[in-house]
């Protein structure tokens, strides 16, 4: 998605250890406009699926996630990293390592919100090391969902998450994939640096 490529070349900030900071449009303030046309190319790629609920972990892969579920008009399920006083013991839970934040957390969705009729499409913002889709795979299989595919708003190409995803037999489209950062420059996978 070239707009998305502009804008993180424009306003995105690369940080040591291979973090990309995007909190200018998408995880801390977010353009409402790029995220539904983002929305769109998602429902664009899995058109041919019969999707009845996205599905993301809080809390930056709810926005993009919510503009999927508004152009599809199909509910948004997120997994809590944190369980509330009004979550019952009927869950379905995952044990996620943040790479950003170097924390593990115990993801959750309540298991009325999800099941076996269920056809997922599992939305992130950010793909790096794979673990929250894949606490979310572990999820959908634990409510026996099919799981449809998994779209990521930014894939770090470059380290193992996408590799690990396909190993479990998930369909995967990312719509801006990053090959590799040179200072503060970012590289796109199929661009020449």
């Amino acid at each position: 998605m070239e707009e998305l490529k502009q804008r993180i070349r424009e306003d995105g900030v690369v940080l040591p250890g291979n973090v990309l900071k995007v909190n200018q449009f998408l995880n801390h303030q977010i353009d409402p406009d790029l995220l539904y046309r983002i929305g769109k190319e998602f429902v664009e790629l899995f058109k041919d699926q019969k999707i009845t609920k996205i599905v993301t972990v809080e809390s930056s892969g709810i926005a993009p996630a919510t503009m999927v579920g508004l152009n599809l008009h199909v509910p948004v399920v997120f997994a809590r990293k944190k369980k509330s006083s009004t979550m019952n013991d009927n869950l379905y839970t995952a044990d996620v390592f943040s790479y950003t934040k170097r924390v593990t957390n115990t993801i959750s969705i309540d298991s009325k919100f999800l099941s076996a009729d269920d056809h997922v499409l599992i939305i992130d913002d950010f793909l790096a090391n794979g673990q929250a889709i894949l606490g979310l795979i572990d999820i959908c299989r634990q409510a026996q969902c099919t799981i449809v595919g998994a779209g990521v708003v930014i894939e770090k190409s470059f380290q193992e998450g996408a590799s690990l995803i396909k190993e479990k037999g998930v369909h995967l489209e990312s719509l801006a994939r990053i090959a590799s950062f040179a200072g503060d420059e970012v590289h796109f996978v199929g661009e020449e640096n």
